[in-house]
């Protein structure tokens, strides 16, 4: 689906760099810690699916706030950085609003990009419980590093 939703357009490349940061997500060493996939199936959004249980929890028996900040940054994060197929983005700020409690669950965290257009890009993202229900939302900002995409484990696929 061919949109205008990012400062790149559209490039024969963009369904393989969708893939390279899939891949990527999945080689960074924190999501071994985390049962959770990415997909990016356009430009400017990205969708996580992640699985929290009893070893995510506070101590009054809820999923801690990191949990939280780690499912938004990512989906935010995921949806920025899919408009951007040279340089890898930092996180340089990010605000949260959480709205309920969340206990095991299948969470689906949503990413959208928001504006930015060269160096400093905002996307939003919420997450939604297994119920439909919305029990947290975020907004960041993210920078282009000097870290070139290419040169990170997992974005590369081997041939």
């Amino acid at each position: 689906m061919t949109s205008e939703t990012g400062p790149e357009q559209e490039t024969d490349g963009s369904h393989e760099h969708f893939r390279a940061l899939e891949r990527l997500y999945k080689a960074a060493p924190i999501n071994s810690l985390f049962d959770s996939d990415l997909e990016i199936t356009e430009r400017g959004f990205a969708r996580i699916t992640f699985a929290v249980d009893e070893r995510h929890y506070h101590a009054a028996g809820a999923v801690h706030g990191t949990s939280y900040f780690k499912m938004l940054d990512d989906a935010a994060f995921y949806a920025a950085n899919s408009l951007v197929s040279d340089r890898f983005l930092l996180t340089t700020a990010f605000n949260l609003l959480f709205t309920r409690p969340l206990k095991s669950s299948t969470v689906t965290a949503e990413g959208r990009w928001v504006s930015g257009k060269r160096r400093v890009f905002v996307a939003d993202s919420r997450l939604i419980d297994q119920d439909g229900e919305e029990i947290a939302r975020g907004t960041g900002t993210f920078m282009r590093s000097h870290i070139p995409l290419a040169s990170l484990p997992g974005y590369k696929q081997d041939l």
